[in-house]
């Protein structure tokens, strides 16, 4: 290990990367992506609970993806360019002492190249921003030592933050295309973000039945129409699935066409990521001490899931969140539960559980060149169209070179099927 001393601080190096140490917390503004916009608004509370100045980049115009451009190979997956260009438009902005900053990113550890971002974005610090620290947040064991300090309680309200974010952006979605009133929905929104900020900060953040009530109450006192609307699923890879720099705002887009956004829980990958660790040992023998404690992780993350279901699905204008052992059953008829390389199986699952509960309309998004989605997505889309009659699915690409117009155009003709069909159905009741 080696130290370089700056103007204001000693920071500390090793292998030629400046490290993030405990101590530094106090001082650094830790920036993060804009990834997931309906669950930062609690995990970043959280965060700042425990210490941290966290500050997410809403950056977003297309300077970003020239700046990552600059940096990333064009053959590299699209999320890593965004991530990589927020953060280098963010840093040469001015807006941050680059001496006291640091960056954030989240790492499954699966196989996807996503595992490797730190390298990349190390590399693209490296010329201008040498002594900005890169921050891992990961389950997986990678960069030891160089992330942050997570303990039980930390762990816990960042689990119910992912809850309430899910169930926040699932009601506001079910409630936004039927508003009476333009913005009641947003209203209710933010006034449940800000109750669970509360309940973050006073210890009852796990008082999940009066929470997921207060919730469901917020937006049930909502008045909205009878209407009946084209509702549209959103899968594909995690980053571009939520993040509206990755795919071009596509919530916005849907409820602008007057669809319905139906987007799957965060919650959903989290326990697709803890169960390929128990797959493992049941498909491939891989058994270890950590197989037990996984097995405990999901036990617990599952049962949480399946009361918020059960408390949703007594409000009959609600579809509830899927249950992921349902998901798990979707799988399997399509495509086995060892294929787990990116989102692997949880893509076609997803696609057959929408299906299933009324929303045949599906944006499948994934980046270009990102193998795993466009097989286990695109690949699925056959056989999950054979499986059910009125599946409508687009598979839409998402790199620097596709134009955003380009993109709303193929939506824009699946939603034309979606309008038809739709208009069968109400004839087909009528009848």
């Amino acid at each position: 290990m080696k130290k370089e001393q700056t103007t204001e601080k000693i920071v500390d190096y090793t292998d030629d990367y400046p490290l993030f140490r405990p101590e530094m917390k106090k001082d650094y503004t830790i920036l993060v992506p804009d990834m997931l916009p309906w669950h930062f608004d609690l995990l970043v509370h959280v965060m700042r609970q425990q210490g941290y100045k966290v500050d997410v980049l809403h950056n977003d115009t297309r300077a970003v993806i020239d700046e990552g451009l600059k940096h990333v190979h064009n053959d590299t997956c699209f999320p890593a360019l965004c991530v990589i260009g927020q953060y280098l438009d963010a840093l040469k902005s001015g807006k941050y002492d680059v001496n006291k900053t640091a960056v954030l990113i989240t790492q499954s550890g699966g196989g996807c190249r996503a595992s490797n971002y730190i390298p990349l974005i190390r590399k693209a610090l490296k010329a201008e921003f040498p002594n900005v620290p890169v921050l891992s947040l990961n389950f997986a064991g990678l960069e030891k030592g160089n992330g942050l300090e997570l303990n039980l309680k930390f762990l816990l309200k960042l689990a119910y933050s992912i809850y309430y974010g899910d169930l926040i952006m699932s009601l506001y979605n079910q409630t936004k295309p039927y508003e009476k009133q333009e913005g009641d929905s947003a209203k209710a929104r933010v006034a449940c973000v800000e109750k669970m900020k509360t309940a973050l900060d006073d210890g009852s953040y796990n008082k999940l039945k009066r929470n997921v009530k207060y919730l469901l109450n917020t937006f049930s006192a909502v008045p909205v129409t009878n209407e009946e609307k084209v509702k549209v699923g959103i899968v594909g890879e995690i980053y571009v699935k939520y993040s509206p720099l990755g795919n071009s705002h596509l919530e916005e887009f849907l409820l602008s066409e007057n669809c319905e956004p139906v987007v799957p829980a965060l919650m959903d990958f989290i326990l697709y990521c803890v169960i390929n660790n128990i797959n493992d040992a049941t498909f491939y023998g891989h058994k270890s001490m950590a197989t037990v404690a996984f097995r405990f992780v999901y036990r617990w993350l599952y049962k949480k899931q399946k009361k918020i279901i059960k408390w949703t699905k007594k409000y009959s204008r609600y579809e509830p969140l899927h249950d992921f052992e349902h998901l798990r059953r979707c799988a399997d008829k399509v495509i086995n539960q060892g294929v787990k390389m990116g989102e692997g199986w949880l893509i076609p699952a997803e696609m057959a559980a929408l299906a299933e509960t009324g929303t045949e309309n599906i944006v499948c998004a994934q980046p270009f060149g990102c193998l795993p989605n466009h097989i286990a997505g695109k690949g699925a889309v056959r056989a999950l169209k054979a499986l059910y009659e009125y599946e409508n699915i687009v598979p839409v690409d998402y790199d620097p070179s596709a134009t955003r117009v380009n993109q709303e155009n193929r939506i824009k003709l699946m939603l034309a099927t979606a309008r038809e069909n739709l208009k069968e159905k109400q004839t087909k009741r009528n009848i």
